[in-house]
């Protein structure tokens, strides 16, 4: 089982010039808990995570209180970087540049020990330099929670192909909480969505793809925040 089997597609992402306030209301508004910088041509730049803007808070506080000694020991590069992640108004000012990225045919046994490793919740997985999905824990305990073989089939994984072809092509390729886990034909539906509207359209979606033996949908139903 690798990657591709288990990533969540349709990943959200900002530009480099996209501003902190609106990377703030993105990821309440999409119940997400960071979100790649890209460039024009999709190539992952960095990331932007609920860490990365609780920092900022926490170097603004520290900027106007810390203690002459901390400001003795930090050299003028740290105290310019902390300066930066503390008033930029940018994703490229506050972003982490060295993201721990995976390829889609990385083995999911892999991507566990790295999460374990790296003590991070997720990892984008990037293919030719554009990020093409994201592996979370939540998504390697659904595949397990769906008793996936440690191999997966060559039909499985054209079934699940084929289904997030359906779901761009009805549009429905937008939830960033949605991931799909097909086991021995049978399509398991995870995550979150605002609606039991958005729940019935992916599972029609999925009972509408041919070889599809069966669908079973986790889905939880959570209203969209109205706003920060």
């Amino acid at each position: 089982m690798q990657a591709c089997d288990v990533m969540t597609t349709g990943v959200i992402t900002v530009s480099p010039d996209t501003p902190v306030h609106e990377i703030a209301r993105l990821l309440v508004d999409k119940r997400i808990s960071g979100v790649p910088v890209v460039d024009a041509e999709g190539h992952l730049l960095g990331i932007v995570s609920e860490g990365d803007l609780v920092r900022r808070l926490e170097e603004e506080d520290d900027g106007r209180r810390r203690s002459w000694w901390l400001d003795l020991l930090a050299t003028p590069e740290e105290r310019a970087q902390g300066y930066v992640r503390a008033h930029g108004r940018r994703a490229s000012d506050i972003m982490t540049r060295e993201v721990v990225t995976v390829a889609p045919d990385t083995p999911v046994g892999t991507i566990a020990r790295l999460l374990e490793e790296r003590h991070i919740k997720r990892v984008p997985v990037v293919h030719q330099g554009k990020v093409v999905g994201i592996v979370s824990r939540a998504d390697l305990l659904r595949a397990l929670a769906a008793r996936q073989p440690e191999t997966v089939s060559a039909d499985d994984r054209v079934l699940r192909e084929r289904l997030i072809r359906e779901l761009e092509k009805a549009g429905l390729d937008y939830h960033p909480f949605v991931n799909i886990v097909v086991t021995e034909g049978v399509v398991h539906l995870w995550g979150i969505v605002s609606s039991q509207s958005e729940a019935d359209a992916l599972r029609v979606a999925a009972e509408n793809v041919e070889g599809v033996k069966a669908v079973e949908s986790h889905l939880a139903i959570r209203p969209l925040a109205t706003g920060l």
